[in-house]
């Protein structure tokens, strides 16, 4: 269903104290991704979930992902009807998704579903 809300992120200053905060409050249990940074994925639902990770730059307050057929199309939706959307990112295997703002200022982000996703080095 596009425009779901499959994923969210919760940016941490201490990932272990996020961890225990969010599995204690909601009992859900954290698996490590391999990959290029920290990230401890959870499931709240059969398709949907989140993560715990290090806060980039003293960056607060949830992300969460949108779902989209076609996050090119999107991204440009997003810039016409005035917000701004960055270009998008491969996770491997996974998918792509881009980081955007509304025309409030309001963060979030878009995600599509694409198994044969590159990994980031590959993508450029």
């Amino acid at each position: 269903m596009a425009g779901g809300i499959v994923h969210f992120e919760i940016p941490a200053e201490d990932t272990a104290r996020a961890k225990n905060f969010w599995g204690t409050l909601f009992g859900y249990q954290f698996r490590s991704m391999d990959g290029p940074m920290e990230y401890h994925m959870f499931q709240t639902g059969e398709n949907e979930g989140g993560a715990v990770y290090p806060q980039q730059e003293g960056e607060t307050g949830l992300i969460t992902y949108f779902l989209v057929e076609d996050i090119d199309a999107a991204r440009g939706q997003i810039e016409e009807l005035g917000g701004s959307a960055e270009e998008k990112g491969p996770v491997q295997g996974m998918g792509w998704y881009a980081r955007a703002k509304d025309t409030e200022g309001n963060a979030f982000s878009l995600w599509q579903s694409d198994e044969k996703a590159p990994a980031p080095e590959e993508s450029s």
